[in-house]
C-alpha cells in the first residue's frame, strides 16, 4: 500500500509521515502491522469526538439507508441540513441565524469572502500576518505567510494585513474596507491566542468604518475551546463566522453563518451568488448534526478546560519553552525546530501521534479528541516526557 501511495496519490511535502492505516476508535488509530497508537491530532482538530463515535456512526447509518445525493445544494429540502442549520442557529449569538453548507472549511472562507463584498459593495480585505485560511485561491490570498503563497502568484488583489493582536495597525481598518477576517486563535502561527480585548476592538472598528468583521472557527469552533466557538471567550460577535473541520464528526464539511438579511443576498443580483454542487451532503450532514448533539448536550466542552489543566499541569520539562492555546487546542513551543522535529518523530516510535503546526517551526500540535480521557492524557504525556528526556541526554552528552 506504501509503495501505492507514493506512486499513484499526489502528495503534499516531500516526507509525509505515510502510516499504513488499519483502522481507528476512540483516541487511537492502528496500522496494517497491528501496531495502536494514541491519537494527539485527532486529524489536525477535525475529530472532534474522537474515530468512529457511536452516535455520529449510528446517525450516518441511518442516513444510508434513506438517501444519498439527491440534488444540488439548496434546492430541496433534507431533513439533516435542515436540522443542522436550525441547530446551529439555536446556538450561535444573534444575528448569526443563517447557515450556508459547504465542503470545507476553505470554500466557507471563500463563501464569507464573496458574501462580505456582497453586502458593503467593498472590495478591500484585511487580513492578519501569518494567518492561515485554507489553500483555494480566495483563501490563499488573505493567508499572512509569502512563502507559501509566491508560487501562486497573482492571487486576489486589494488584500491588506495587519498584525494579530496589535491595535495600533487597526487604523488600516477603513472606509475603502468591506471586512477583516481574522482566526479567533490563530493556528499556523502557534496558537496565538487574542489579548487585551483584541477582538472587541477589531469589532469596534469595523462598525466605526462599516466594515465586516468574520471569525475563522474552523480550528476553535465545536467545543474545543471549551464553548462551541471561540469567540464566546472574548466578548465578540462576528458579523459572518465561517466553520469547518470538527464540524464533521471526522467527515468533510464546512460552513458560514450570518444575519438573514445578509445571507440573502445571495440569492439574487446575480442568482446563484455561491452554489456547490454537494454543500449540505445529507449523509455528511447526519454526521455533523450528530457531533453537533453530542457535544452540546453532554460534558464534554466543560471537560475540555479541566483537561487542559492536566495538560499544563504534566507538561513540565526544560525543553518546554511554553504551551500556548486554550482548550484542548494547544501548543508546545520547544528551544528549537531541531527538538521539535525529533520529539514528534521519536514519540511515533513510542506509539503517541503527534504533529507540526504551519508557520512556527517550534511548535507541535496538542488537539486530542476532546473525548480523550485522563488515564490517555497521562498515557501521552509520560511518553512526550520520555522522549525530552532522551533529547535532552542526547544533547547534554559530548560527542
Amino acid at each position: 500500500m506504501k509503495q501505492d501511495f507514493f506512486t499513484y496519490q499526489a502528495q503534499t511535502t516531500p516526507h509525509p509521515l505515510a502510516l499504513e492505516i488499519s483502522h481507528a476508535t476512540g483516541s487511537y488509530i492502528y496500522t496494517t502491522d497491528n501496531k495502536k497508537y494514541l491519537d494527539f491530532i485527532a486529524g489536525v482538530s477535525a475529530c472532534s469526538l474522537g474515530h468512529r463515535h457511536p452516535r455520529v456512526v449510528r446517525a450516518i447509518k441511518d442516513q444510508l439507508d434513506k438517501y444519498l445525493h439527491v440534488m444540488v445544494y439548496g434546492e430541496y429540502a433534507q431533513q439533516t441540513p435542515v436540522a443542522l442549520t436550525k441547530l446551529l442557529a439555536a446556538h450561535l449569538p444573534d444575528p448569526l441565524e443563517k447557515t450556508y453548507l459547504t465542503n470545507s472549511g476553505t470554500e466557507a472562507i471563500e463563501g464569507a469572502i464573496k458574501l462580505a463584498r456582497r453586502v458593503t459593495g467593498r472590495s478591500e480585505i484585511i487580513a492578519a500576518k501569518l494567518a492561515y485560511h485554507g489553500n483555494t485561491m480566495g483563501s490563499m490570498s488573505v493567508m499572512g505567510y509569502e512563502e507559501r503563497k509566491q508560487a501562486f502568484r497573482p492571487l486576489l488583489p486589494g488584500i491588506g494585513f495587519i498584525r494579530f493582536n496589535q491595535e495600533e495597525d487597526l487604523q488600516q481598518i477603513t472606509t475603502k474596507t468591506a471586512a477583516v477576517i481574522l482566526e479567533t486563535i490563530q493556528g499556523g502561527a502557534g496558537f496565538i491566542v487574542p489579548k487585551d480585548g483584541y477582538l472587541k476592538k477589531v469589532k469596534q472598528q469595523c462598525q466605526k468604518v462599516g466594515a465586516l468583521l468574520i471569525l475563522d472557527e474552523i480550528q476553535p469552533g465545536f467545543g474545543r475551546t471549551g464553548k462551541l466557538f471561540g469567540f464566546e471567550n472574548y466578548e465578540v460577535v462576528p458579523d459572518i463566522v465561517a466553520m469547518g473541520k470538527g464540524m464533521g464528526g471526522g467527515l468533510p464539511i464546512g460552513a458560514f453563518t450570518a444575519a438573514t438579511a445578509m445571507m440573502d443576498q445571495l440569492q439574487d443580483h446575480p442568482k446563484l451568488g455561491h452554489i456547490t454542487t454537494f454543500g449540505g451532503n445529507p449523509v455528511i450532514a447526519s454526521a455533523a448534526l450528530a457531533t453537533l448533539q453530542e457535544i452540546t448536550e453532554s460534558d464534554v466542552m466543560t471537560a475540555t478546560l479541566q483537561k487542559e489543566k492536566l495538560f499544563r499541569s504534566l507538561l513540565v520539562h526544560p525543553l518546554i519553552k511554553e504551551i500556548r492555546g486554550l482548550g484542548l487546542m494547544l501548543a508546545i513551543i520547544t528551544p528549537s525546530p531541531e527538538i521539535t522535529n525529533q520529539l514528534i518523530l521519536k514519540c511515533q516510535d513510542y506509539g503517541l501521534l503527534l504533529f507540526w503546526l504551519l508557520f512556527e517551526p517550534a511548535a507541535i500540535r496538542i488537539t486530542p479528541p476532546l473525548t480523550i480521557s485522563e488515564k490517555e492524557i497521562k498515557e501521552g504525556c509520560d511518553i512526550i516526557l520520555k522522549v525530552l528526556n532522551e533529547i535532552q541526554l542526547s544533547e547534554n552528552t559530548p560527542q
